[in-house]
Parts: C-alpha cells; sequence; structure tokens
C-alpha cells in the first residue's frame, strides 16, 4: 500500500490548526493491538519519543487523560496519590471512546468529546518534540510538548514504570 502522505483532518488537527500550532504528520499503516511500539518501529522513531494518550478513570468514574510515553507503563497507585484520588484505572475500551470521542488506538488529547483534566509524565515534557495520536488510528502528529501544558493544561506527573 502506498505511504498516505495526508490525512483529512480531524477534532485534534482542527485544534491545533485553529491555535496556530505547527505539527508535522506522520500517517502509517495501523495495526490492531499494535500500539506505540508498533508505530514508533513503522516510522522508525525511539519509542520512548511516541506519547500514548490514555483514557482512565478514578474511584468516582469520573474521566481523565494520561500521556505517557510509548514504552513505559502507568503505575496507576503513584499516579493516584499525585492527583489525590483513592484509586485510578482504564476505562474500558467502549467508555474510552464515549469519553474522547476517538477510537481507542485513535485517541488524541487534542479535541475531545469531553473536557477532561489532562496529566503528562514529566519526562515527555523535557523532549524536543513527540509524536501524538493525531485523532485516528495509524495517524500520528509530531510536535513540542510544551503545546500540551499550553492547550490541555496538562499536569506533570511522575508516574512511568518500564515495559
Amino acid at each position: 500500500m502506498a505511504k498516505k502522505e495526508h490525512v483529512s483532518e480531524t477534532p485534534a488537527t482542527a485544534l491545533l490548526k485553529a491555535n496556530k500550532v505547527a505539527f508535522t504528520e506522520h500517517p502509517y499503516d495501523y495495526l490492531e493491538h499494535g500500539g506505540a511500539q508498533h508505530s514508533a518501529e513503522v516510522l522508525g522513531v525511539d519509542p520512548f519519543t511516541v506519547v500514548k494518550t490514555l483514557i482512565m478513570q478514578d474511584q468516582d468514574a469520573k474521566p481523565l487523560v494520561v500521556l505517557m510515553h510509548g514504552n513505559r507503563k502507568v503505575s496507576t497507585k503513584n499516579l493516584a496519590r499525585q492527583i489525590g484520588a483513592k484509586s485510578v484505572e482504564p476505562c474500558k475500551p467502549e467508555i474510552a471512546n464515549r469519553h474522547s470521542g476517538y477510537l481507542v488506538g485513535g485517541t488524541s488529547p487534542f479535541g475531545t468529546r469531553r473536557q477532561m483534566p489532562v496529566y503528562v509524565e514529566g519526562s515527555v515534557l523535557t523532549l524536543p518534540r513527540i509524536l501524538i495520536n493525531g485523532g485516528r488510528r495509524g495517524y500520528l502528529v509530531g510536535l513540542e510538548p510544551g503545546v500540551c501544558v499550553q492547550l490541555l493544561d496538562a499536569k506533570s506527573v511522575q508516574c512511568a514504570l518500564a515495559e
């Protein structure tokens, strides 16, 4: 299959454009359950620079967004402690889809259906550039990580675990 050069606009790219954020487009052949490791491999980048968007919920089923390195897991215990929650767990895919307005595997933190608090692993913010989902499966956008703080009011947390 030929490499796609342009992907039609998504709520995420519409938001980035409306805020005059410079970003690069990185389409790739999506693989079910391939995750950030797969996209990093296909695009030839370090999975540490590919940021996954995870929809989670606290003990009251209030949704939240966690931005994490592609090759790290979230310590839900550490995260809960840092955000003052009793517990945090990943949402079931159908619930995550409902909160974000995106399909799992194509979830972007930008342009979500619901406003949700966003937490970003602190070391993500130290990277010069990140690749993050652009709102569709098989589509990442490259941008400066500070955009997550500016546009999403993302709060820095330390909750990464090695894969």
